[in-house]
């Protein structure tokens, strides 16, 4: 794939706002998005030997790497103009904590946030981003 691939959980208004926040921060369009429901992230979630089924977390796919939980947030942060690739200093936390930290916010993103009966589908205008 020419373009780092963002899988992402469709139903999960919180992930929904994250695809739509990447996007208004990516002028270059240097992001392409999957949702993990989708055929798309279906097969590349079986490349990479994630589970189908339970798999619900945040994915970057680079240049044949696959990133997970918050490896994957600070990868995409890095990119985005203004001074969100400031926040990858974060990086120098030890793993067990930024995922920990995450993976909190991830059991209780449906209760915050809420979530939808079917994935979020974007502007006609975007659809050249989305990998179907």
């Amino acid at each position: 794939m020419d373009h780092p691939v963002i899988l992402f959980d469709g139903v999960c208004n919180l992930c929904s706002a994250a695809v739509q926040f990447v996007i208004k921060r990516d002028p270059t369009h240097y992001f392409r998005f999957a949702s993990l429901q989708s055929e798309t992230g279906q097969r590349l979630l079986k490349e990479h030997g994630l589970s189908r089924e339970t798999f619900d977390s945040f994915v970057l796919l680079k240049d044949g790497k696959l990133h997970t939980r918050s490896a994957a947030a600070l990868q995409v942060v890095r990119k985005l103009k203004g001074w969100w690739p400031l926040l990858y200093v974060l990086i120098i936390l030890p793993r067990f904590i930024r995922d920990g930290i995450y993976q909190w916010i991830a059991r209780k993103r449906y209760q915050w946030f809420g979530r939808k009966e079917t994935c979020w589908v974007p502007d006609p205008s975007l659809s050249q981003l989305f990998i179907n």
